[in-house]
């Protein structure tokens, strides 16, 4: 266009100047000067030099960068000893060079950007230019240029220390013990103390485990019940099967009506007025197949700034493709590798949990005894093991046939989150009623149903749960129980003559009010 790009000469030599006067200069600004920040090619050649004097623990003064520059043959380059000299003439102190430097480094980011805008421009007027992947390559540039250029800088122990107590007073103010974004589901929110920021949570099972089940419960319980912005991105399921699912779940519809649209008046009804709750909820759905790294980051970077989400959920890790425009992705198992640091790096960079969920390998079909599931059987690369922070399988028993766990309990709709990983916390195996024709985890109750809510089944007596979250009380029924006691002296009825049952009364099985 005409123009010089931006540039600052005379602030590139005072800062050469100060960094050969001063032998601790360089220390407060090479976080923030690369050599290609200058925009003389011989300021870039003798900042270089200084650079590599000062990694090899070497003095560094208008002598030993002479010296310097003379060892790598580019002395004569930028104007010879003479050059040198007046650069360290320019200057009496190195007091002002940080100031100096940041005012480089933005000149620098505005040649950086003007660059990337031009090349951009040039294939846009490309006929042959694929719009979407221009888009993407653009968006990827300019966030490369803010990684690097925009650093967090370290901070002092005082400074860290303070928001450690700050952040520990906001926790004891929490009773329930929740410091990260709720589950919903008690027990693990227990052992977890919900999802944690910045936290990579991959969630693996066998096909028909109910992984995509389980991540609809959790998002849904994030938004609806505590208003947590969430965003699901599907390369399975379309955004309306998803849908689907959500509105089963919530109005305790069977997700076979739903599917076929065949549902009575009243049912009609009660699904009016609980899509009410699902559709102010923050919840963003994205179904686009075969989404690639790349993309994922870019959209939830926007989703961030727009909507400030606090939850990603992924379903699942192995149908993503890595980025392919680098040189060519490998072999698939260091495609998958790539992929999960990315998304180590996403929840880092958002500082929001994401969950990605992760088929396991057809070794534990092939395994004996009750088939549970183990790390060594997560699918295609070792490095989800390695950069996730937690590690839970689901796992449901009655699939493979199993009718009794090792107590003796019907596994009957029940299906287990097993921690097997958990880089800040304990690990635990958490059973939870699963409801099949609704397609949603609830807790196990223990008041209600005798479990354990902590982690465990008791000991004692059986308890049966069928696919509709229906109550079977087996074992202690027909046992002789002690002698009846006699009728109280006001002949008001005993609880068993007002209910019916030796049980407490329960609503689980009735229909919702309409």
């Amino acid at each position: 266009m005409g123009k010089v790009p931006p540039q600052v000469i005379e602030l590139e030599e005072a800062v050469l100047g100060a960094l050969m006067i001063e032998k601790d200069a360089l220390t407060d600004i090479i976080d923030v000067l690369k050599p290609n920040s200058f925009y003389k090619p011989a300021h870039q050649e003798i900042y270089q030099a200084i650079f590599e004097l000062f990694s090899e623990s070497q003095p560094v003064d208008m002598l030993t960068v002479t010296q310097q520059l003379r060892k790598m043959a580019k002395l004569e380059m930028v104007g010879g000893p003479s050059y040198i000299m007046k650069l360290t003439s320019m200057v009496n102190s190195a007091a002002n060079i940080e100031y100096h430097a940041r005012i480089i480094t933005e000149q620098a980011i505005k040649r950086d950007l003007i660059a990337i805008s031009s090349e951009i421009q040039k294939e846009a007027f490309e006929d042959s230019s694929d719009v979407f992947t221009l888009l993407d390559k653009a968006e990827q540039a300019l966030f490369d240029i803010s990684e690097n250029n925009i650093r967090k800088n370290y901070a002092d122990m005082r400074t860290i220390m303070q928001d450690a107590i700050k952040e520990l007073e906001e926790r004891r103010d929490q009773k329930d013990g929740l410091t990260g974004i709720p589950t919903g589901l008690t027990a693990l929110d227990r052992v977890t103390a919900g999802w944690q920021k910045s936290d990579l949570v991959i969630l693996a099972a066998r096909p028909a485990m109910g992984k995509t089940a389980f991540s609809l419960t959790v998002l849904r319980n994030a938004a609806v019940d505590f208003g947590k912005p969430a965003a699901f991105f599907s390369l399975e399921m379309s955004a309306v099967q998803l849908t689907n699912r959500l509105i089963s779940s919530e109005a305790q519809i069977e997700s076979e009506k739903i599917k076929k649209g065949q549902m009575e008046p009243h049912e009609w009804e009660i699904l009016y007025q609980k899509i009410a709750t699902i559709s102010e909820a923050p919840i963003f759905i994205d179904d686009t197949p075969a989404l690639s790294i790349l993309e994922l980051r870019a959209k939830c970077r926007r989703l961030k700034a727009q909507h400030d989400i606090q939850l990603v959920i992924i379903d699942y890790l192995q149908l993503m493709t890595g980025n392919t425009g680098k040189g060519g992705a490998g072999n698939r198992e260091q495609e998958i590798a790539s992929i999960s640091r990315a998304l180590k790096q996403l929840a880092k960079e958002l500082d929001v949990p994401v969950i990605a969920l992760s088929q396991l390998s057809r070794a534990v079909e092939t395994r004996g005894g009750d088939k549970r599931p183990q790390l060594s059987d997560l699918r295609e690369s070792g490095s989800i093991e390695q950069d996730a922070d937690m590690v839970a399988f689901l796992y449901r028993a009655e699939y493979y046939g199993i009718t009794e766990d090792a107590t003796g309990n019907s596994t009957a709709g029940v299906g287990e989150v097993m921690i097997a990983k958990h880089r800040n916390g304990s690990l635990a195996d958490i059973p939870l009623r699963f409801i099949g024709k609704y397609t949603k985890f609830e807790d196990l109750e223990t008041d209600t149903f005798g479990m354990d809510m902590g982690g465990g089944f008791p000991s004692g007596g059986s308890s049966e749960f069928d696919m509709s979250g229906a109550i079977t009380l087996g074992s202690k029924v027909n046992e002789p129980g002690p002698p009846t006691p006699p009728p109280p002296a006001d002949d008001s009825p005993r609880p068993e003559e007002s209910t019916g049952s030796i049980f407490p009364p329960s609503n689980l099985d009735d229909d919702p009010p309409f």
